[in-house]
């Protein structure tokens, strides 16, 4: 049923029509397109598992068909498949969007910036969420955190890196603000769409690729190309996803299915985040000690180089435009803040459970 009709027959939202009998034929049937390969470890399953969850918490009166990507657009025509109606709702990640909008990768990681937890104090305490919907209302389109993959790791590469000598002509497939630091370090970035990274990497067309971590990460297969992993990820210090959904449709649905959007997405944020946590470690045990994958520390130079590169990618950023300016200035106070109390709670404490 069109939502309009669908709207117009009810008069109410679909929390109460699952307690009415006379509505139970009407359904509001909406299509959801991903950045992600269907049903992937990580991204892919989170996508189907939301579209369950808002179908589950309407009592069956939203019905979502998921799309992987390439099914119904490409990986990386999300956003203006949501913006223009093509599609009602999507699930991909913010830094893909860069060309667009060079603010928009903040919403999915920073380099040496947020964790995952910040990230979420970020955008549900500090500002985040209504510079993120300021950011994309000209796309046509409203943001919500639904998944997060966590702390990344540096990436798989067919050769050591020593030094930041190492980086230079290293073709790297990097997205995001990672890599701008990187092609800024002298790697050559590039940014190629999660479904062709295996293949890219196996042929050649890369020297080295990040993706996520180690359960996703498995299951892409890069370990068949490349032996080395590099360990730690501070291009990708928070992997946040994003669900967008079609802003006409938004504002047009009652206050209750906006409600069940919102609290299906924030209940498959925390359990995807903790899903990932959960998976990486037998997941990293298993690409070592099956597949003799060899995990490996950037260098202390890539490390100190890359650190003030960042800072000034944002500096960069924050000349570009006003809301540009307020999303960096909004997102360093949050960093600062989140900081100076990690110095007295969690640093201390994971020294001492580590020793």
């Amino acid at each position: 049923m069109k939502r309009r009709n669908f709207l117009k027959a009810t008069g109410v939202g679909a929390s109460a029509l699952a307690l009415t009998p006379a509505y139970a034929s009407d359904q509001l049937k909406l299509s959801m397109t991903m950045s992600w390969i269907k049903n992937s470890p990580g991204t892919g399953a989170t996508a189907a598992r939301l579209a369950k969850r808002i179908e589950q918490l309407s009592g069956g009166k939203i019905k979502i068909t998921v799309y992987g990507a390439g099914e119904l657009v490409s990986a990386f025509e999300v956003l203006d498949a949501v913006g223009s109606g093509t599609a009602d709702l999507g699930h991909t990640a913010s830094f893909f969007w860069q060309g667009k909008m060079r603010a928009s990768a903040m919403f999915t990681a920073v380099p040496f910036g947020l964790t995952p937890q910040e990230h979420m104090v970020w955008i549900y305490h500090n500002g985040g969420q209504a510079l993120w919907d300021e950011l994309y209302a000209p796309f046509g389109v409203k943001p919500f955190l639904a998944s997060n993959t966590g702390i990344g790791m540096g990436g798989w590469f067919r050769k050591e890196i020593h030094s930041l000598e190492d980086l230079k002509g290293l073709k790297y497939r990097m997205p995001g603000l990672g890599g701008e630091v990187f092609r800024r370090l002298g790697a050559l970035t590039v940014n190629i769409p999660p479904p062709d990274i295996a293949t890219s990497l196996h042929s050649g067309v890369v020297d080295a690729a990040e993706w996520l971590g180690p359960w996703s990460d498995l299951a892409m297969g890069f370990y068949k190309s490349t032996p080395y992993y590099y360990a730690p990820g501070f291009h990708e210090p928070n992997g946040a996803a994003e669900f967008l959904i079609n802003r006409e449709l938004w504002d047009s649905l009652p206050e209750d299915v906006r409600n069940i959007i919102e609290i299906a997405c924030l209940a498959e944020h925390s359990f995807a985040l903790t899903e990932i946590d959960w998976a990486n470690p037998p997941a990293l045990k298993k690409l070592v000690e099956e597949h003799g994958v060899q995990v490996r520390q950037f260098p202390d130079d890539v490390l100190t180089a890359a650190q003030q590169v960042s800072e000034d990618v944002l500096d960069d950023l924050a000349s570009i435009d006003d809301i540009t300016a307020r999303i960096v200035d909004s997102l360093r106070q949050t960093k600062s803040t989140q900081i100076e109390w990690s110095k007295i709670s969690r640093l201390p404490f994971l020294r001492a459970r580590a020793s």
